[in-house]
């Protein structure tokens, strides 16, 4: 019994010694100083050389669109279409794909094996276009990509175009 309380109170000392160790705050942002602010126009390119993340940035911000995937990835085929796999990705047969999206975590997978300079901005639009419509349907993607890819062409004009709510409006009205 003697045991048991001496080992008590000697645990009890030491919690006695650690609230010594709290100061008031628990802050680490001193007195006028703010937090950065979380900034919902980042997003990750993971898995790219250096000239892959620069251009995929490039045709982002000229598409402009009014969601942001939260990352870009790019991923060797044997890795892509293990995703294709575990994400349920459904091809129709006789057509391949080389870019998907997981919209449940804003993610665009890309095959890094079949990657296209050229021709990335436009699925990169498709893409795009899935996120903004927040829909698996390929039509409404397709709707919006229209948008993205007008702005592609012409970066200039893009600007005189409808904003991408409005191309939207009609898909956001059926629903």
């Amino acid at each position: 019994m003697k045991l048991a309380v001496g080992l008590v109170l000697l645990f009890l000392g030491f919690a006695r010694l650690s609230w010594g160790q709290a100061k008031d705050s628990t802050s680490v942002v001193s007195e006028g100083e703010t937090a950065p602010a979380l900034s919902t126009n980042t997003y990750a390119v993971l898995g790219a050389t250096p000239q892959q993340e620069a251009f995929v940035r490039s045709q982002i911000q000229t598409m402009r669109p009014a969601v942001l995937p939260l990352r870009v990835v790019f991923v060797p085929h044997w890795k892509y279409i293990d995703n294709t796999r575990v994400f349920h990705l459904h091809v129709p047969t006789g057509y391949t794909s080389a870019l998907f999206t997981h919209l449940p975590s804003r993610t665009v997978f890309i095959d890094a094996d079949r990657y296209f300079d050229h021709s990335l901005g436009y699925w990169l639009a498709h893409e795009l276009g899935h996120l903004v419509t927040n829909s698996a349907k390929e039509d409404d993607a397709e709707r919006a990509a229209k948008e993205f890819r007008r702005r592609l062409k012409d970066p200039l004009k893009g600007e005189l175009h409808g904003s991408t709510s409005e191309v939207l409006g009609e898909s956001a009205n059926r629903k």
